[in-house]
Formats: C-alpha cells, structure tokens, sequence
C-alpha cells in the first residue's frame, strides 16, 4: 500500500471533551500503582497518540479507562459524565470501544459471527452496522463466512477495530494495533485507523511504534513513571529535542510526509 496516513498536526478545534482523564492514580494491586496521576483529554474528532518507554503506564492507562484496572483516586469523564471505575459492559453502552493488544477476536467463530458480537446489545440495528463495517472493511465481506482463527495478524486487527466500531461509540481506544505485524501491515493498520477516524469516531492510540503515532495523531502524550510528561502535537513531539533524546533516538524527519 503506497498512501501514507497523516495526521493534520493541529488540536482539534476547542469544544467540550470527548474523553478526559484527570489526575489518575491506578494500578493492579492495592497500594502499587501504575499510573501516578495522568491527565490525558481528547476533543471531537481528534486522534490521540500515547507513547512512552515500557513500563510508563500506557496500555494500563487504556484499561483504567476502559474499566479493567482499578483507579484510586483522579476521575475519567465521556462528554462531562464521570465514568471513573464503570464496568466495562456499561462503557460500551456509553459509548467506549476498546480494542486490546492480544486476545480481541474470538477465533473460532466466524468473521460475521465476530461482529455480530459486537452488538449483541443493539440487534435490530444489525443489518445497518454490518453492511457500515463491510464498506470500511471489504477484505472482511469477501470472507465474512470464514472463520476468524485463520485470518493474518492484519486482519486480525481488522476485525477486532470493526468488532468495536459495531456500537458506533463515540471514542476508540486502540492499544498497540501495529503489535507484531509486518512494516507493510502496519502501514495498513495506520491508514485504517485514521480512515476510522475521518469517520466522527474520536481515536485514543497507544503505540510503541512511536514515531509513526507521531506522524499520523493530531496531538500526542508522552508518558514516564506513570504520568504525562510531555504533550503537544504530533509535529511537535516528534522534533521536539528532548522527546527525540528521550523516545525516539533520532530525528522524525518523515513527519511532514518528507
């Protein structure tokens, strides 16, 4: 695939936040956190790149977001409602997708068995979100009938994004969705995501590939020991010096597309 995905460079225009998190504190045992009060927010139609050495927090970030890890003190809000610590079944009837790095397709069923899953709780608006996920998906229609165990790494991640779109949710979170697949396949993923995007649907990424995030987010989070330690667009990060010695070893220079 030739066509480059890019983002704009610029924040989203000023309005009220899709997705905020402020101040979290999380983690997966009592008394050992992970996050360390992270403030994150993402606006109407912004795509939203996380990065950071391992070990910063990010996909726990995503989870605690998401329900999956307990959050102690901060709060997370979707569209000025508190959702902090809501069961994950409640925040995808609110409106939040996740797709996880491993594990987020159910192998032995069916591609369309697959995204019917998806919207188990919305079934009379099946036929309307199958043939939405066909048109932004076609590799998947082609095969809808084959099971979803034989499909490559970059399909795989196809399925698991459109599995979560079937809810239309209002904010995506992604964690690590070029994890373990080819350059070319990732190029796919990159250019999927932000064609998901194009679409309304706000994108929260993470991403250890961080230098791509970079060139395709609006805006990006630098995370360390838990907490935002740097932020600014997509452009902006990528030549930032310190973020640069710290992150990503060498100049960004294929951000503008060069």
């Amino acid at each position: 695939m030739t066509e480059t995905a890019t983002g704009s460079g610029t924040t989203a225009a000023p309005g009220a936040p899709v997705i905020e998190v402020n101040d979290l504190v999380a983690g997966y045992l009592p008394g050992v956190n992970i996050l360390n009060g992270c403030s994150i927010v993402a606006h109407p139609g912004e795509m939203v790149g996380i990065i950071g050495p391992n070990g910063a927090g990010k996909s726990t970030l995503l989870k605690a977001i998401f329900g999956l890890v307990k959050v102690h003190s901060g709060s997370v809000t979707l569209q000025g409602r508190d959702i902090t610590n809501l069961k994950a079944n409640k925040l995808v009837q609110a409106g939040v997708g996740f797709v996880p790095q491993t594990n987020n397709i159910f192998p032995s069923l069916s591609i369309e068995q697959n995204l019917r899953m998806g919207l188990f709780l919305r079934p009379k608006k099946l036929s309307e979100r199958l043939d939405a996920m066909w048109e932004l998906f076609p590799v998947l229609h082609d095969r809808r009938a084959q099971t979803a165990g034989g499909l490559s790494g970059g399909e795989r991640q196809s399925l698991a994004m459109a599995r979560a779109l079937m809810m239309e949710p209002q904010v995506l979170l992604l964690d690590e969705p070029s994890a373990g697949l080819s350059p070319v396949r990732q190029d796919e993923t990159f250019l999927r995501t932000r064609m998901i995007n194009k679409t309304g649907v706000c994108v929260v990424m993470v991403e250890q590939n961080a230098r791509r995030c970079l060139q395709i987010c609006d805006r990006g989070y630098v995370l360390d020991q838990g907490k935002d330690a740097h932020t600014g667009t997509g452009r902006d990060l990528a030549n930032d010096p310190k973020v640069i010695a710290l992150y990503l070893g060498t100049l960004a220079k294929d951000v503008d597309g060069a």
